[in-house]
Order: structure tokens, then sequence, then C-alpha cells
């Protein structure tokens, strides 16, 4: 009797989570009526501006959030819903302009449904509810093909599993069904390939300001370039933000060599002169990181409070790092990735920082927090720190001296 009554009360946690949710991503989306919410109206800008007044440009990073993990349990949900207090938290104390989902916002290896989407959606919704525009970059396991449980072969079989129908939005409650075979019901382990993610990212959110990059880059998706302008002219560029994609999931964990190299021409082509300053970022870590890795702690002229793992790297180095320490106008990379790390180190010219696990998905128990920047425009610094699930801050570092 305990037991069912201590299922219960998860279970009535869960659902009135599912409910919230379901407001605060479809019902007051974009600050309109749930009617009146479809496809992208107004004309994509990639010019996002600094507060008037000289006030700064303040960007939190969400890293490693990991929705949709074991969504048959009770505390695969019930990790979503910490997720989000994470996120709310950190929103609320810095009140950024501009959020970056910084790769593995879902684990697709772990979903047993045929859209992604509606986890991705669930996990930008307490950005999108207050109204704050945002950008995101793929992980290794935004898109990665699902992985058998073992133990659905032993005599327990298959669970009972949460599968919304594909073509419904999240505001559907999750539809609790029973399957002995792929492909019973809604249920589907076939995954959503990073470029339907986007897509349907970038065509149901005014918000967004993600994009699908050139498409002789494929298969890397998320490969591309917003301004920073001026509060008093938009035409002025007080930073320029590269987002590129690191693999993993559907291909293998690269920067690919084409990639450098159209980072290297749309750098020449929009700050030849390399005044801008420029800041970078992907999920997995470059090879330059192991280089610079602290050990036995974080120590100077490293800044940070924990180093709990080894650097978990790309699978090769195909030139991006150095087309970045030969631009003087590059300060720092940010990465997510590994889960026990979050410090950051000076390498050559530039900064390599990790930004902080975020969500309640995905391995370790480190406390939860968020890498925050901040930009100022006269004269230029971009600082950061890392605000934590408890409202504290540490680890504030000035990155463009």
């Amino acid at each position: 009797m305990g037991k069912s009554l201590i299922h219960f009360s998860v279970q009535s946690v869960l659902n009135l989570y599912v409910h919230l949710q379901a407001v605060l991503t479809v019902g007051f989306a974009f600050g309109q009526p749930q009617e009146t919410i479809g496809l992208r109206t107004t004309p994509e800008n990639d010019h996002l501006r600094m507060r008037a007044a000289g006030g700064p440009f303040k960007i939190s990073l969400f890293a490693d959030l990991h929705f949709g993990e074991n969504a048959w349990t009770d505390w695969g949900p019930l990790q979503d819903f910490n997720s989000v207090k994470v996120m709310s938290t950190v929103l609320d104390h810095e009140t950024p302009d501009f959020v970056i989902y910084l790769g593995d916002v879902i684990t697709a290896n772990n979903m047993a449904v045929a859209n992604a989407s509606l986890y991705w959606d669930q996990a930008i919704s307490p950005t999108r509810v207050r109204g704050i525009p945002w950008a995101s970059i793929f992980g290794n396991h935004d898109d990665a093909p699902f992985e058998w449980p073992l133990d659905w072969f032993s005599d327990s079989g298959i669970p009972q599993l949460f599968c919304p129908a594909v073509n419904s939005s999240y505001s559907d409650s999750p539809k609790r069904v029973k399957i002995s075979m792929p492909g019973e019901e809604e249920c589907d382990f076939r995954g959503t390939h990073r470029t339907e993610l986007m897509k349907k990212e970038i065509d149901y959110n005014v918000l967004s300001h993600s994009k699908n990059g050139p498409k002789d880059l494929w298969p890397s998706i998320s490969n591309y370039v917003l301004q920073v302008s001026s509060s008093h002219d938009r035409q002025m560029a007080v930073a320029y933000m590269y987002f590129l994609d690191s693999g993993g999931g559907s291909y293998p964990e690269v920067i690919s060599s084409a990639q450098a190299e159209w980072f290297r021409h749309k750098a020449e082509e929009i700050n030849p002169d390399s005044r801008v300053p420029e800041i970078v970022f992907w999920h997995i870590p470059s090879k330059a990181y192991k280089k610079v890795a602290p050990r036995f702690g974080v120590h100077k002229p490293c800044v940070g409070s924990i180093n709990k793992e080894s650097v978990a790297a790309q699978e090769a180095e195909m030139g991006i790092m150095k087309i970045l320490v030969k631009r003087t106008s590059v300060k720092a990379v940010f990465v997510g990735h590994n889960h026990g790390l979050d410090w950051c180190c000076p390498y050559q010219n530039l900064w390599l920082c990790f930004a902080r696990h975020t969500g309640y998905g995905g391995y370790g128990n480190w406390p939860r927090g968020a890498r925050i920047l901040e930009i100022m425009e006269q004269p230029f610094s971009l600082k950061s720190w890392i605000r934590m699930e408890d409202g504290s801050v540490h680890s504030e570092v000035i990155l463009s001296s």
C-alpha cells in the first residue's frame, strides 16, 4: 500500500508537470493566444542588440539538459522537471538577453517516440515563455539512434511507454501504451534527424535565431553566425558569435575541414580586419582542451570549480583550432559535453571554456548550473561566471584581456 501511495504521489507530480508545460509551451508562447501560434511569420533577423545606455548584453548557456530519458519511468520525467527548475532559477536571477542551448538538449538514444521535437520543445519552454530569444547547436546525443535497454529482453519485458502521437503537439497529454514490438501504437524507435529537429525549432519559434547552416556542409547542421549590434547603431557590430556542429549521433564526433574552411571564409568576409571580437560555440571539446586541462583540481591561470574527469575530445582535429588561434579577434570557445568540468583555461591568444552541466539528465550528480557571459561595448569586455541552481555565483573570469 505504501508503495502504491508513493507511486501515485510521484505520478501526480509528473502529470501536473506535463499540464503546466503544455500551458507554458503552447498556451502562452510568444505572448500570443494558443490559436495564433504557427509557422514563423516575422522576418528572420541575425542582429541582436546591446542594451540601451551602455548596458551589457548577457547570455546564459544551457548545456547537456538531456531531456526525454527513460520516459517510461517515474524518475525520467522527474529529472526533466528538475532541469526546468534549474533553467528557471538561472533565468530569473540573471534576466539574460539571449540563451544558447549548447548541445545534448535531448537524449535521443533513450527515446521511444517518433517525434523527438516534443522533448526539444519542452526543453526550450522556460526561455520562450519569458520572451527571451535563443539559439541552439547539436550535441552527440540529440539525434543518436535508439539504444535498446538490455532488461527489456528479460522476463519483465518491455515496460509501458509514454509515446505521444507523431502529429501531436506537446499540449497533448502523453499516451501510455503497452507495446511488445517496435512500431505498435505511436511508439517508434527510428529517431528524429538533426535536420528535422532544427527545421521544427526554426519554423515554429519566432524567438529562435538558430539556423540550418550551408547545405554543402551536410551532415553537420547547426553552422551559422549571429551579430551582436551596438545599441545606437544596428549596423555596427560589437561581437560576432559563431556556432558549429561538432558532430556525434548520426555522424562522427568532429568539426570537419569543410566546416573549418567555412568559418575562415565567413570570418574574413564579415570581419576582414579582425576588428570585431569573435566568440565561438560548439558542443564536443577539441583536442586543444586536453592540452590545457588542469590536473588535480583547478588552479591558475585556469578558473573554475570542478575538474572531476578527463576531457572527452572530438575524434580528430581537422584544422579549426589552427584557424582560430591565427585570428586575434577570437576571444573564447565554449563547449559542453563533459558534465564534470566547468573550467576556463587560456590557450595561446584565446580562452577554452566549458559550460556547466545544467540538466538533471545525463551522468553525474554534481550540482547543476549555467555559465553566464556578459559583453560590454565601450570599452569591449567579455566576462563570465557560473550561476548555480541554488542561486549562488562563482568562478568569475575576464576573457577579453
